[in-house]
């Protein structure tokens, strides 16, 4: 004999019961069907009587809706020759529940008794259509009353079983009656004076239970609209996967915490008769689904799920009092099992001086009034502390009979909720170490299980989630390059890019599960617009793992925010020069911030664009080097400048072409006053470990007058067109010693300069040729012959470059 549950969905209307009838017609053995109500019925119910208690004329919306669903199944599914008989009798027992209804209605009450009455029509009329449905194609089927088998006390709502009369009386029908197929009602049972009483949450799920127990079967089925379980909830957790196989003890500990296809009550009645539950998907019924057993099983997973419970309370009750004092924890519990309210999670410090506990939202302002009514006079005397209570919380929970035998698992799993700022308040493990749960905020409760289905679950790849400020010139090269890439990270590197928003000056993009080709093009055309602190809001917002800002811009506002994501854990990856070259009190904040909230901060590209610079300097200082002296050309413009300009070309036109090459700042002043390579020097002398400011840098201007900042672009291509003879001179005089014109930084016995230096042949920067960079550091190790770095130092595409190795370097970081 097989026994086959179907839940709401299942059967939810006509076509997913046709699937039901599918599935039991295709066994071989005889089979017991008990079904649930038709999909939603329940809370359907649930509303309308609610309504009707509080004389709110619109229940009868409501109810014509249940009548409908009901009658348009038995229409669907009955032969035309056949429906006149089911109809009456659907339409009897809707009758039956509209006078029930009227008379909440009229009375404008709603007790416990009448409620498990009402609730009850949504398994009494789907399990009478669907055993009609059966007789009707010509099956040897009955209908049974579950209220005659199962039998309970009179705790409505959720009813306690009297499992030794009712197995007795399964026992008992089924060893007398002998049909094809039983079809029962779940949920619905009856007290010992014949009164209808419900089994509460999962209560489909027991009546199965109850009858393969009662009967000794081998097995049990429960059909659903998922393939299983699976290692997490798969809306939350995209790679969740189905676990083929669980022990009853990981499936009790997941079903705990959360797991909502599984009830502890399914599990309770068939554990000690070893009888192995199914979960299948009704509507891809060749899926294997999951197996649940009382077999162990041989494989060595350390972790079978992931779970959690939201809507969770954080209680805790502490002081002084409570250390030494026997009795404290009966009191506290006790107290809250008088309430019925239940705990749903325990630590204690072992100084005693404080117990933690949860409880749901829902029972929290009751908890905390009960509490401290029991503990008033300690409360009154210092003693005891009032209970304090924390809302909007989550527990998170991993599972596996394996954890125990594995080292190093707790510190993996609150590893990696730490890497991504997810705040653990409180910690809880049991003595036969299957399950590790731990409490925390529960608007990150998405982001938490993902990081840990990440660490436990799949293959090593690391996922960064990129918010991407500014698509210009370099922004829009990083991009290409990023979708270039792709596949060739995942294959090779184990790392999942995914760009999740882009945004310019005034409008974002975003997409939670990636941004493609298209709508990066279509930012400017269907961008939702966008003001200060928008796109810090939205990645907040978002609260993904391993995010990372990359700032593409040169907007000081941006750069200044810089602190703000830091502080939310979210890494940052940029070529604006302003946050690292602005005062040093910031520079320093952000140093810590990146390193209190483990968010990376890489700005590589600040300096020399792809080139190695920064990193280099930070591996001398890390392993004991001091840098002496820094000789540099770190203007890639204008050092393209300075080598394209002839004197056959106006000055002007240079600078022009710079700029169209994206050479250049936005804005080339930026480049031609100095500014840009004084910020690029005063990086470098911070990462050097030095103590500078901006101020401290002289910078000796080669534009006439001192160059008076100009920050309209074509007021300053007019004022470069009328200083052409100026910028002629500086060239002859150049070239009539046989040198060529640098821009040069130089850091020497603590004085730091730039300026326009007339460079000879045998000078290393002679030789630089277009947009090329170069730098020479002196060191305590490099005295004669200094470290030399050489390379293009502009242009979006190196510029990219040097960004996407930044990102990588977080991801491989995270690895």
């Amino acid at each position: 004999m097989k026994i086959l549950k179907f839940g709401g969905t299942s059967v939810a209307n006509a076509e997913n019961i046709k699937r039901c009838i599918a599935i039991v017609e295709g066994k071989n053995d005889s089979t017991i069907v008990v079904v649930s109500a038709l999909g939603g019925m329940t809370d359907l119910l649930q509303t309308t009587a609610v309504l009707a208690s509080h004389k709110d004329s619109s229940y009868m919306q409501n109810y014509k809706t249940i009548e409908d669903r009901h009658l348009d199944a038995v229409r669907a599914l009955i032969p035309v020759s056949n429906q006149a008989s089911v109809l009456s009798n659907v339409i009897c027992q809707l009758n039956e529940l509209e006078t029930l209804l009227q008379g909440c209605f009229y009375l404008g009450e709603l007790s416990s008794k009448t409620k498990d009455v009402i609730f009850s029509f949504g398994e009494r009329l789907s399990s009478f259509i669907v055993s009609e449905t059966f007789k009707a194609r010509g099956k040897n089927c009955v209908r049974i009353d579950s209220g005659n088998l199962i039998k309970t006390n009179n705790r409505y709502g959720r009813a306690v079983v009297d499992f030794e009369m009712s197995d007795r009386l399964i026992q008992d029908y089924f060893r007398e009656n002998q049909f094809d197929i039983y079809v029962m009602p779940g949920f619905v049972a009856e007290s010992k004076d014949k009164q209808i009483t419900t089994l509460g949450r999962g209560g489909s799920d027991y009546t199965a239970a109850i009858v393969a127990a009662a009967l000794h079967l081998s097995e049990l089925e429960i059909w659903t609209d998922v393939s299983g379980i699976y290692t997490a909830n798969p809306k939350v957790v995209k790679q969740a996967r189905v676990i083929e196989q669980i022990s009853f003890q990981e499936a009790m500990e997941l079903s705990h915490f959360g797991a909502k296809v599984l009830y502890p009550s399914a599990i309770e009645p068939i554990l000690p008769k070893k009888i192995d539950l199914y979960i299948k998907n009704t509507f891809e019924p060749e899926s294997p689904g999951s197996r649940v057993t009382h077999c162990s099983l041989d494989d060595d997973r350390i972790v079978r799920g992931i779970s959690n419970v939201d809507n969770i309370a954080l209680m805790t009750l502490e002081g002084p009092g409570m250390v030494g004092v026997a009795g404290i924890s009966k009191r506290l519990f006790e107290v809250l099992a008088k309430q019925d309210i239940n705990v749903v999670f325990i630590t204690q410090a072992s100084s005693e001086h404080s117990i933690c506990f949860a409880v749901t939202s829902m029972d929290a302002v009751r908890a905390e009034q009960v509490i401290n009514e029991e503990f008033e006079f300690e409360i009154s005397y210092g003693k005891v502390r009032a209970v304090s209570v924390e809302l909007g919380m989550s527990i998170v929970a991993i599972v596996g009979n394996n954890i125990k035998s594995h080292q190093g698992v707790s510190g993996k799993m609150f590893s990696a909720l730490g890497r991504n700022n997810i705040n653990i308040c409180a910690i809880a493990q049991g003595a036969s170490e299957r399950n590790i749960s731990a409490v925390i905020l529960e608007k990150d409760a998405k982001k938490a299980l993902n990081v840990l289905h990440e660490a436990f679950f799949e293959e090593v790849v690391v996922q960064v989630n990129l918010f991407v400020m500014g698509v210009g010139n370099v922004g829009g090269k990083f991009i290409e390059q990023v979708q270039r890439q792709k596949l060739y990270l995942r294959e090779h590197l184990k790392i999942n890019l995914r760009l999740i928003a882009v945004a310019n000056s005034t409008k974002m993009m975003v997409n939670p599960e990636g941004l493609s080709d298209i709508e990066v093009s279509e930012l400017k055309a269907k961008g939702q617009v966008m003001q200060e602190g928008d796109f810090l809001r939205k990645i907040t917002e978002l609260n993904l793992r391993n995010s990372v800002l990359v700032d593409n811009t040169a907007n000081e506002t941006v750069a200044m925010s810089y602190h703000a994501y830091l502080r939310n854990s979210i890494g940052i990856v940029t070529c604006n020069k302003v946050a690292c070259s602005s005062s040093m009190e910031y520079y320093k904040s952000l140093k810590l911030l990146s390193k209190k909230y483990s968010a990376s901060f890489l700005y590589e590209t600040n300096v020399g664009a792809g080139l190695p610079i920064i990193d280099t300097i930070k591996n001398l200082v890390a392993s004991g080097d001091r840098i002496l002296e820094i000789q540099a050309v770190l203007s890639g413009s204008l050092n393209f400048i300075f080598n394209a300009y002839d004197a056959g070309i106006p000055f002007v036109e240079v600078v022009k072409k710079a700029k169209e090459l994206g050479y250049t700042e936005p804005n080339p002043y930026i480049d031609l006053s100095g500014v840009d390579v004084k910020r690029k020097l005063l990086i470098l002398l911070r990462e050097s470990g030095y103590f500078f400011e901006d101020v401290d840098i002289d910078v000796q201007s080669f534009l006439p007058h001192g160059g008076a900042a100009i920050s309209e672009e074509g007021e300053l291509y007019t004022a470069l067109e009328s200083q052409e003879d100026h910028f002629y001179q500086l060239l002859k005089a150049a070239n009539d010693k046989g040198a060529k014109l640098r821009v040069v930084a130089s850091f020497k016995g603590g004085k730091a300069e730039v300026g326009l230096r007339e460079i000879d042949q045998l000078h290393p920067f002679y030789h630089l040729e277009g947009k090329d960079n170069i730098v020479l550091f002196y060191t305590d190790r490099y005295k004669e012959q200094p470290l030399l770095i050489k390379g293009a130092g502009a242009g979006a595409e190196v510029t990219a470059s040097g960004i996407f190795a930044d990102v990588i370097r977080i991801a491989n970081k995270l690895n």
